[in-house]
């Protein structure tokens, strides 16, 4: 059986599903995405590489 909450979301920093849900209870936002974007910016992004599906 497929474990919704376990599925990753983010392949380049491995946040999943149920992380992403926790950091939105716990913060009221994404904090996550915050630093996903933040890391992007600077060039840490390898979604095309990292994620079996592609960008």
């Amino acid at each position: 059986m497929h474990d919704g909450a376990a599925e990753l979301i983010c392949f380049c920093f491995n946040h999943t599903r149920a992380d992403i849900e926790r950091d939105l209870a716990q913060n009221g936002r994404s904090l996550i995405l915050e630093a996903i974007l933040s890391a992007k910016r600077m060039g840490a992004c390898r979604c095309a590489v990292e994620n079996p599906k592609g960008t």
